[in-house]
C-alpha cells in the first residue's frame, strides 16, 4: 500500500450562518457545501459565495453531471441546482446513519459512517447493489476518474484512502496533517480535493504534498 502525506493548500469560510460542514460536492464551476439547513455554492477561484439553495443538507452531496443529490436524515433528496426544488426522494441506505455520498457511472455511492461501510445505491429507487466494507469510519465518498476514495476522521486524525471498488481493500492513503477534521469529500479530477472541515465550517483545498 502507497502511503503519502496531504497538504492544505486553501481554505474556504466559515461562511454566515454555516457552522458546520456536512458534505461537499463540485459541478465543475462550483464547490457546493450542505451547511445543514441550505446548500452553499463556492467559487473555488474567489472564494466568494455564489448563492446558497434552501435545501435540508446535513450529510453527503452528490453531482450527476445535471442534478444534486443530497442526504437529509433517513433520506436521499434529488435537487434542482438552480431552484433548489426537491425533485424526487429515496431512503438513504444507513437510514440516518449515512455520512458521504459521491455519483459515478449511473450509481450514487454512499457513506455509511460508523457501520464503516461504502454503499453503491440505484439512484431511482435506493436499492443497494454492493457494500464495501472499511476499517475506519467513512466521514466522505468520492470517485477521482475510475479510483474510489473514502475519508475517515477518528480523532485528531483524517486521511483519504483510495479503495478497490469491488473489494473495499485500501490500495492508498493521504495523510492530512494533525487537527485537521474531514467530513464530505469531492475530486475535481486535477488533483485537488475538496474537504468539508466538519465544525469549523470550513471546506479545505487539499493535494498530495510535493
Amino acid at each position: 500500500m502507497k502511503k503519502s502525506a496531504a497538504t492544505v493548500v486553501r481554505e474556504y469560510g466559515p461562511y454566515p450562518d454555516a457552522n458546520k460542514v456536512g458534505g461537499v460536492s463540485y459541478d465543475g464551476k462550483n464547490v457546493w457545501a450542505a451547511v445543514g439547513d441550505k446548500l452553499n455554492a463556492i467559487d473555488p477561484d474567489s472564494g466568494k459565495l455564489s448563492r446558497s439553495l434552501k435545501v435540508s443538507a446535513d450529510a453527503g452531496t452528490a453531482f450527476d453531471g445535471k442534478h444534486l443529490y443530497q442526504i437529509a436524515e433517513s433520506r436521499i433528496q434529488k435537487v434542482d441546482p438552480e431552484s433548489g426544488k426537491v425533485l424526487s426522494t429515496i431512503p438513504a441506505p444507513g437510514n440516518g446513519g449515512d455520512s458521504g455520498m459521491a455519483w459515478a457511472e449511473g450509481s450514487l455511492w454512499v457513506g455509511e459512517y460508523r457501520a464503516r461501510k461504502i454503499h453503491q445505491v440505484d439512484p431511482a429507487t435506493g436499492k443497494v447493489l454492493r457494500t464495501l466494507e472499511s476499517n475506519r469510519f467513512v466521514t466522505g465518498v468520492t470517485w477521482v476518474g475510475n479510483e474510489l476514495w473514502h475519508a475517515t476522521w477518528e480523532g485528531d486524525e483524517s486521511e483519504l484512502r483510495h479503495v478497490d471498488e469491488k473489494t473495499g481493500e485500501v490500495l492508498e492513503t493521504l495523510e492530512l496533517p494533525a487537527g485537521i477534521t474531514v467530513s464530505g469529500l469531492e475530486s475535481d479530477g486535477r488533483g485537488t480535493f475538496y474537504c468539508g472541515g466538519g465544525g469549523t465550517g470550513k471546506v479545505r483545498a487539499v493535494r498530495r504534498e510535493g
